[in-house]
């Protein structure tokens, strides 16, 4: 199995890993994520986790495995990423309401070798939300660092997510499958 290297401040991207037994170490490296406007849905995310691995260019070691990932929400033809405030959040989970949306995840395996991204897609559905529920989740979560300004696993997805169909895992922010498939 080789080491990974996961270029991710993500707590769940990194207790993903400590549940799956997988050797990792976390370097963090600053890169401005935008990407050409006419970029839709996966090539995105795509495009975003390959960036991600531009600043390590040359500097893996052997036996490592650069890990790189980007996860948004994909609604009514639009990319949500991660709220600006509470009025984004308020936003974004209100145009969420009463629909179904996708989370996209891609995954970018790196070593000074060779590059492989692929990418997952979950679709989520959500009842229709009051905007005291909204208001209390974003005042009590905080989901500002949340693509679509949720995370399923906290009282929103509790309360609000009414079907989802794909990886759980990838809506949580990183598709455990394609890792597994990766590292063995």
């Amino acid at each position: 199995m080789k080491k990974i290297i996961l270029a991710s401040g993500s707590p769940r991207r990194q207790q993903f890993l400590k549940e799956l037994d997988i050797p990792y170490e976390v370097v963090l490296k600053p890169v401005e994520e935008t990407y050409p406007a006419h970029l839709q849905r996966e090539q995105i995310t795509d495009y975003l986790a390959e960036l991600k691995a531009t600043p390590f260019a040359g500097e893996i070691p052997p036996n490592c495995v650069l890990l790189t990932s980007d996860t948004l929400v994909w609604h009514e033809g639009k990319a949500l990423g991660k709220p600006k405030d509470a009025a984004d959040a308020f936003a974004m989970l209100r145009s969420l309401s009463g629909k179904t949306h996708e989370v996209i995840t891609s995954v970018c395996f790196t070593t000074n070798d060779a590059q492989g991204t692929h990418h997952c897609i979950t679709k989520v559905t959500f009842r229709e939300l009051t905007d005291k529920e909204i208001t209390h989740y974003i005042e009590k979560y905080k989901p500002f660092d949340k693509a679509g300004a949720y995370g399923i696993q906290e009282w929103i997805g509790h309360i609000g997510v009414t079907s989802i169909e794909g990886s759980y895992n990838n809506v949580m922010g990183l598709p455990t499958h394609l890792i597994c498939q990766f590292v063995n």
